[in-house]
């Protein structure tokens, strides 16, 4: 009788909506949560990064100009998705994770559903929070309206590996922003099932972009990219932060990162309409109010 051989799940890049290997060529393996080999994944490039933020870039004026409710929609459908592939995820989050117990792997990729639904609710509803008319002295109309401020970049938290993802994601995108993501260095492959998941929920080609490798290597090409509009370092330590923000000072680009309180992931302060707001511009526009 022979033995079959187990058909191994191949984890690469998420460019342009298409699943690509690195112009380098190059992988590294991941380990789990006891030093067992789990997958190669693709080690990006600083072409890698280029090309991904080119794919943002393109597909940022459309993703813009769908409707709120159609974005909502498109939210909602990653929720559903990721549900359909609940015990997956449950599994990946599990065997990634730092001794994580299958019953808090539930509850990560729980949350981490949870958290789509809760931002596809306000995709329609945040500009009239956060925007609106202001008092002025004179014939004018005044009105604030916050619009989204571009490519985002977007450098995930180590650990967890899902539910901290999916909280600085889905704030960028449900206002039309696209998305450059650096996963988790160490535990990339759930960032890559996800990837499947927002290829098969509507989401378009290039919106959001995931890529895996070194951080030493990505984070510096991603900081100072002159298409890239805002940047959330939240996954990098104090000194990498600090060195990518000088890097981003030089094309004036916005940098945030989640305040202490944020990162506890699972709490209700780790989601805010604010945090929309904080990957977005402010237009402000007059208008005669007339006889």
């Amino acid at each position: 009788m022979s033995t079959r051989l187990l058909v191994n799940k191949t984890y690469k890049q998420f460019i342009g909506g298409a699943f690509e290997r690195s112009e380098s060529g190059r992988s590294y393996p991941v380990v789990g949560a006891e030093g067992e080999f789990l997958a190669n994944a693709v080690q990006g490039s600083r072409k890698d990064v280029r090309d991904a933020v080119a794919a943002a870039r393109s597909a940022q004026g459309g993703w813009a100009g769908r409707t709120a409710y159609n974005r909502g929609q498109i939210l909602y459908r990653v929720a559903e998705v990721m549900e359909s592939r609940r015990d997956e995820f449950c599994a990946e989050v599990a065997r990634a994770g730092d001794g994580c117990a299958d019953e808090a792997a539930a509850q990560e990729t729980t949350a981490a559903i949870d958290r789509w639904v809760w931002y596809a609710g306000w995709a329609d509803k945040f500009a009239t929070v956060l925007g609106g008319a202001n008092p002025v002295a004179g014939p004018y109309f005044n009105l604030s309206v916050p619009e989204p401020t571009g490519v985002v970049g977007i450098v995930a938290p180590d650990e967890p590996p899902l539910l901290p993802l999916v909280s600085r994601l889905a704030p960028v995108i449900v206002s039309g922003n696209t998305a450059v993501v650096l996963a988790s260095e160490r535990c990339p492959l759930v960032a890559i099932t996800l990837a499947e998941t927002l290829a098969l929920s509507d989401v378009p080609s290039g919106v959001v972009n995931i890529l895996t490798g070194r951080r030493d290597e990505l984070v510096s090409p991603l900081a100072g990219h002159v298409a890239v509009d805002a940047l959330d370092l939240t996954g990098c330590d104090a000194e990498g932060a600090a060195d990518a923000a000088r890097q981003a000072a030089a094309t004036i680009t916005r940098v945030v990162s989640a305040s202490a309180a944020e990162r506890q992931w699972a709490d209700e302060v780790a989601q805010s309409p604010y945090l929309i707001d904080a990957f977005c511009e402010t237009k402000t526009v007059w208008h005669p109010k007339g006889r």
